[in-house]
């Protein structure tokens, strides 16, 4: 991201934004709300528009529309607070669909696939329900499945565990955690600390649109520059 710049009306979501991202890393936005994380977010896989500066994903700029963006979305996996899975599909059909409308790919493998996806994220005995047979957790393991179908670059998480209950947290951010392990690139906004702490590479501090630290998780945690930030910690971390 380079000077990216993002206005809603007369607010200004993101200001001169600038962001590199390195292959296999694990980068945590974290800050108050209305900081504009989730924009950030959305800008990368173009679920929002900039109105200036320069988004690249693997050297290749940010397509507008069209079959280059669908196929941008296919390399750029998104989870978000709500599941939004297919209601009327069975898990595994859910996690089929894409690869096989998107991709091109063979219903026998995506099948294959999906199987091998499930079991990771831990539902695979759950593959034939429906996702309102599964508690929220579940679906969400089951939506991180779905963007790992696709083979993707880059998953984005965009507050991933918020619209969950407290005990089924810790069962999404475990298999997040062993995502992070596996080398993959990620691009995840949360409240939850621990996982920053445990998983990132380098954690990215929010606040009114800009980026005011771009740290390792110790130095942030531990020795935060910004007053902000100290603030932001202070609230959080005495709970």
């Amino acid at each position: 991201m380079e000077d990216v710049e993002k206005h809603f009306g007369a607010f200004h979501a993101l200001k001169t934004i600038n962001l590199t991202i390195g292959e296999g890393e694990v980068v945590v936005v974290i800050g108050p709300s209305g900081s504009g994380k989730s924009t950030l977010c959305r800008t990368i896989n173009r679920l929002e528009t900039i109105d200036s500066g320069r988004i690249t994903i693997d050297g290749k700029d940010l397509p507008a529309e069209g079959k280059a963006l669908a196929r941008l979305r296919a390399d750029v996996g998104m989870v978000f607070q709500s599941f939004n899975l297919f209601a009327h599909k069975t898990i595994k059909e859910n996690v089929t669909l894409g690869p096989v409308k998107v991709r091109g790919q063979k219903a026998a493998e995506a099948d294959k696939r999906a199987q091998e996806l499930l079991t990771r994220v831990g539902v695979a005995h759950q593959a034939d329900k429906y996702p309102a047979q599964l508690s929220g957790g579940q679906q969400q393991r089951v939506a991180i499945a779905r963007a790992l179908a696709m083979d993707p670059k880059v998953m984005l998480f965009d507050e991933p565990t918020s619209a969950l209950d407290p005990e089924m947290i810790n069962e999404v951010l475990d298999v997040m955690t062993s995502l992070a392990r596996s080398g993959m690139t990620m691009v995840v906004v949360t409240h939850e600390m621990g996982f920053a702490r445990r998983a990132a590479d380098r954690v990215v501090f929010m606040a009114d649109g800009q980026i005011l630290e771009d740290t390792d998780p110790e130095t942030f945690f531990t020795a935060p520059e910004h007053e902000r930030a100290k603030d932001f910690l202070s609230k959080i971390l005495t709970h």
